[in-house]
This record gives C-alpha cells, sequence and structure tokens, in this order.
C-alpha cells in the first residue's frame, strides 16, 4: 500500500480522525480516573493510560502530517492498540472485567479501525474492527451475542466498513477527477496545436494557389492544394502577435493595420488597443483565417472590411466582405466532412480565449465574422 500524501482526497478524513482521537482520550482519561481505584493493579492501570497518551500524540502527528498514512503505522497501531486492550487481563479481576469495558475504552480503541479503513477500505477496515472485538471478547470471557447490549460490535464493524467505503469512493472520485483534468488539458493542446497546423496549411496553399492562377493551366489544380500551407508557414514564422513571454501587452491596432491591402480595409481607433500578447496573437490569427476564406470563396474582385472596437470590458474585430456569401449548411456541411478551419482556426480559437465568434453569411450578401474578446480588468483597460 502506498502512503497517500497530505493533499490527497482523503487528506480530510485523515484530520477529522485526529479530532476525534483527542476527544477519545479524553474519555479514556476520564473512564481511567474513575476506575483507576478498582483495579486490582492501579499503577499498571496509569501506565496504560500513558501509553496511550503518548501513542495517541505520536499517530496523530504523523496521520496529520501525513508521513505515517502507511501499512506499517496503521498495522502497528492496530496491534498496540489490542495489546493495551488484553492488558486489562493482568490488572484488573475476573469480575470487574465481566462488569466493565476493557481498558483503554472501547472507544479509543476505535481510532486503530479508522486508521485502518482510511488507509485500506471496507475490507480491512472489517478485519481491523473483528481484531478489536475479538480482543474485547477475550478480556471479557464469554461471547456476548446479545447486540442490543453489545453497540460497541455493531458501531466498530459499521465504523470500519463505512469509513472505508468512504475513503475509497473519495480517492477513486480524486482520481477520475485528475484524469478528466488531464485529458481536457490534453484536448486543449491538442486543438491548440492542430490550430497552428491548420493556420499553415491554409497560408501555404493560399499563396501556391494564387500563383498557379497566374500561371494557368495544370499548374492551378495543384496550386490550390498547397495554398492553406503558405499561410501557415507565414503565420508561424513571422506572426507579429506571437510573444515569447506572457505578462505584456499587445497594440491589436497596430497588429491589424499590418493586414491592410488594396482589397482590405481596416477601421481602428486612433488611440492604442491592447491586449494581453498571447490573446493578441490568437485574436490575429483568426482575423487572419477569416481574410483567407474571404480571398479563397468570397470571389473574384472581393473587398474586405475589418473594424475595430474598443468596448473596454471587451475587443470586437469585425471581418465583413462584399462577396458571394456562403449557403446555409456549409459550415456544419464543412465540419462534418473533416475540413475543421472554421470550427478549430477561428470559433475555437476565440472561445478557447472567453470570446464569441459570430458568422453571418447569405448567398450574394457577403460573409461577416464577429469576433469579440474579453479583457480582463487589469490587461491595459483604458478609461471609457
Amino acid at each position: 500500500m502506498n502512503r497517500r500524501g497530505p493533499d490527497d482526497a482523503v487528506a480530510p478524513l485523515w484530520r477529522a480522525a485526529q479530532a476525534f482521537r483527542a476527544l477519545t482520550v479524553v474519555y479514556a482519561l476520564g473512564f481511567q480516573i474513575a476506575v483507576n481505584g478498582d483495579l486490582d493493579h492501579p499503577a499498571f492501570g496509569a501506565a496504560v493510560f500513558a501509553v496511550v497518551a503518548v501513542s495517541s500524540g505520536v499517530f496523530a502527528a504523523v496521520y496529520t502530517l501525513g508521513n505515517g498514512r502507511s501499512v506499517g503505522w496503521v498495522a502497528a497501531e492496530l496491534v498496540l492498540t489490542c495489546a493495551l486492550m488484553l492488558s486489562t487481563l493482568l490488572i484488573a479481576s475476573e469480575q470487574w472485567r465481566a462488569d466493565n469495558q476493557s481498558l483503554p475504552t472501547t472507544l479509543w480503541a476505535a481510532n486503530a479501525v479508522i486508521s485502518v479503513a482510511i488507509l485500506t477500505g471496507p475490507v480491512f477496515g472489517g478485519v481491523a474492527a473483528a481484531a478489536v472485538i475479538v480482543s474485547s471478547t477475550v478480556v471479557k470471557g464469554f461471547v456476548n451475542i446479545d447486540l442490543g447490549r453489545n453497540a460497541a460490535v455493531v458501531i466498530l464493524l459499521a465504523v470500519g466498513v463505512i469509513i472505508g467505503m468512504g475513503a475509497v469512493t473519495a480517492g477513486r472520485s480524486s482520481a477520475r477527477l485528475a484524469e478528466a483534468t488531464r485529458l481536457a488539458a490534453a484536448t486543449d493542446e491538442r486543438e491548440r496545436l492542430s490550430r497552428h497546423v491548420h493556420d499553415g496549411v491554409l497560408q501555404v496553399l493560399a499563396l501556391i494557389a494564387r500563383s498557379g492562377r497566374e500561371i494557368g493551366g495544370p499548374t492551378e489544380d495543384l496550386a490550390h492544394l498547397a495554398a492553406d500551407q503558405e499561410r501557415v508557414l507565414r503565420s508561424l514564422l513571422s506572426a507579429p502577435g506571437i510573444p515569447d513571454t506572457t505578462g505584456t501587452t499587445s497594440d491589436v491596432a497596430t497588429m491589424l493595420r499590418s493586414r491592410e491591402s488594396d482589397r482590405v480595409t481596416i477601421s481602428a481607433p486612433g488611440q492604442p488597443v491592447t491586449l494581453d500578447s498571447v490573446v493578441a496573437a490568437e485574436l490575429l490569427a483568426a482575423v487572419d483565417n477569416a481574410l483567407d476564406n474571404a480571398a479563397r470563396h468570397a470571389g473574384t474582385g472581393a473587398r474586405v472590411f475589418v473594424l475595430l472596437e474598443d468596448l473596454g470590458a471587451s475587443v470586437v474585430v469585425s471581418v465583413r466582405d462584399d462577396g458571394v456569401g456562403m449557403a446555409p449548411g456549409r459550415v456544419d456541411s464543412a465540419v462534418s466532412s473533416g475540413r475543421l478551419g472554421i470550427a478549430q482556426s477561428i470559433v475555437g480559437r476565440i472561445e478557447s480565449l472567453g470570446g464569441r465568434a459570430i458568422l453571418d453569411s447569405q448567398p450574394g450578401a457577403g460573409t461577416e465574422w464577429e469576433l469579440t474578446v474579453p479583457r480582463p480588468a487589469h490587461d491595459g483597460r483604458r478609461d471609457r
């Protein structure tokens, strides 16, 4: 059995168990004071309680700190508990033992059962309870089958099984949560890498497509196949919005103006519109994909208009073309056929920033993307 760390899923159970242990020591002290004069060997009775007090402090410390949550420690506690209970045979008369519970009380002995149950689960928790019950029975000298008068048996078994089940359930839930978190992080990373790869493919193929159309003939078909790759290489090698360090800001307006051309018109505020550099880079990449889609699908002579708006709490970039537009259901069809450009490189990228991407397109009416990303209060927000 591997030792559990102090921050694992069952750490609260261990801490609660030590609070219970403290209460049982107080109870054992009261019982010892009440009965010590009736024992055959009062000095030995006091010595038993001294061992109880010292060992309780040691076990509470190692379990709370976490370095004692191992089979060796809980087994030692169980053995010591049974031995202290059996010591009643040596320090009390037969009649006293028949009329009273064994030292150092059944309630205190439950601590060992709890420790075994938390560490190993309900099966061994039940076994530990059985060991304590057997020790108590030996001290009594007879078997009491009247569970109504011998509630300690039922309580000990319930403690061992129920707490063990709770500890196992907590451990499994923690493991499942950790696995779900790991899978979610892996999925996010996979999508991020997929977006970068997709971007590069789009850019390279776009360049080859344009050159191919100028050359004409069979080259045009080959160029179309490679157009997206040029775009991706250009994005990965020279994307100005991707910083090497985090915590810096970038001016989105300046970044967008670098995309202006004879077919692309940029409208942006005169003042800097700053965002966290990582967020700005992702936003610019989404805009690049929208521009690339317009260049490839809007039609010959179509113009593109990019509008940047600083709303204080958010930044909005609208990318609109006056081209041929898109038929209803075309995006869903592209996704179902495995072409994930819009789903990952635009929508997925913006949603990963906590924003939203809205597409509005009708046949013959052009296409418009509205890309909105939130701006944290500390992220260079200017007063409005």
